[in-house]
């Protein structure tokens, strides 16, 4: 693919094999430069002897146009070359994911200057009022898109709008009047949720910068399973990023976790280990320690190394025998005699019940009348007694 800017020579890409030496470094210097808004990462050839440690920002031909980048790291480059080989370069991309956006083609311009900073300061405050034009233009004509940021470069060459729409959106209209508003050409680039955070976002929650900001180039899927098997609480409000989706840095650990899991036995297994057979009911994968229940309902904690046997047969079920404590030994043994059954009673039997009733209730009557009149006879004479005596008395008195 050649340099279709200005004819530029063109440098081939991370995919061709570069010239290098015998220790796998280039045979041109070059250096590693960050640049557009979505922090591409590019290697370009330079002529340039020394690379002072202050200098960040250099002047660049891409194959966007002319831009302003910034160089990685100073500390990176030693006499005005890069340090890293080629090879390293590489297998960094490769290990990064698919389609990582590096690319060894363009050329260094020459070292940006204060101008050169304010110049793009500029731009970028420009490119603002170009956004809230473009917003009132898909309100005019009523398209289903939403506009998240613009881009002006460098040599003004191209302005990028980046937007997010849920299927293709005709914006041929659009650009029509973009371009000949400000007489350049008009790139429209639909991007996703996650680029969308790349763009506009800036702290998560930990308190550091987003990754996908400030170095993660490539956003691999995250899925549930990956919070579960971390243990990672399933609230989606925590474990949810600025763009919405699962967080991108639960994916870092992923296959330090499926190594480790693999040596630990399966929830609800039957293992053999020194106190006897149990049954795992909870597992920790960074730790390697696994919660078993033992056959005597007794709950301990080992590590996997302790286990003797796994996948064990799962034993017979056998009725735990109730535990007898201090208290009922010390009651003694009651026979409990069963509740009489109420019998079915016949015609005759209902008949003769209520006789029996009324000659219950008569015994009871008469037994306490004859209870009362012999207590009012032994009383009565004390009574007379007493009458006759104070009879006495007042005779007496006469």
């Amino acid at each position: 693919m050649n340099d279709q800017n200005n004819g530029n020579e063109s440098i081939p890409v991370s995919a061709g094999k570069p010239e290098t030496t015998g220790s796998g470094r280039s045979r041109h210097r070059t250096m590693l430069v960050r640049y557009g808004k979505m922090n591409y990462l590019g290697q370009f050839r330079h002529h340039e002897r020394e690379i002072a440690p202050t200098t960040r920002h250099v002047i660049v031909q891409t194959d966007r146009g002319l831009e302003i980048g910034e160089i990685v790291s100073a500390f990176f480059h030693r006499r005005g070359n890069c340090s890293l080989s080629n090879e390293m370069i590489d297998t960094y991309c490769q290990n990064s994911g698919p389609n990582y956006p590096f690319s060894r083609q363009g050329r260094f311009v020459r070292f940006a200057n204060e101008q050169d900073v304010n110049e793009q300061r500029h731009l970028d405050l420009d490119a603002r009022e170009k956004e809230r034009f473009c917003e009132q233009l898909i309100e005019e004509n009523k398209l289903p898109m939403r506009l998240v940021t613009a881009e002006h470069l460098f040599g003004g060459d191209r302005i990028i709008y980046y937007f997010t729409a849920d299927g293709r959106v005709d914006f041929r209209d659009l650009v029509k009047r973009l371009a000949s508003e400000y007489q350049t050409r008009i790139e429209m680039r639909q991007i996703g949720a996650r680029d969308e955070a790349r763009l506009i976002a800036d702290f998560e929650t930990c308190g550091r910068q987003c990754c996908c900001k400030s170095f993660l180039k490539v956003l691999l899927p995250v899925n549930m399973r990956m919070a579960k098997l971390q243990k990672a609480t399933l609230d989606p409000s925590k474990i949810s990023g600025r763009c919405g989706r699962l967080k991108c840095c639960l994916r870092y650990e992923d296959e330090v976790y499926n190594v480790l899991s693999k040596n630990m036995p399966a929830v609800n297994s039957w293992v053999r280990c020194e106190p006897g057979l149990g049954q795992v009911i909870d597992k920790q994968v960074l730790t390697q320690l696994v919660k078993l229940r033992l056959q005597t309902g007794r709950i301990v904690a080992l590590n996997v190394e302790e286990i003797l046997e796994r996948n064990c047969p799962a034993p017979e079920v056998i009725p735990e025998e109730p535990q007898v404590t201090e208290t009922m030994k010390a009651e003694p043994k009651t026979e409990t005699k069963p509740p009489p059954t109420s019998e079915p009673m016949s015609d005759e039997a209902d008949q003769e019940a209520p006789r029996k009733r009324r000659r219950r209730r008569r015994k009871k009557k008469k037994g306490s009348t004859e209870s009362g009149s012999e207590g009012q006879n032994q009383q009565q004479p004390l009574v007379n007694d007493a009458g006759a005596s104070s009879a006495e008395k007042n005779r007496d008195q006469r």
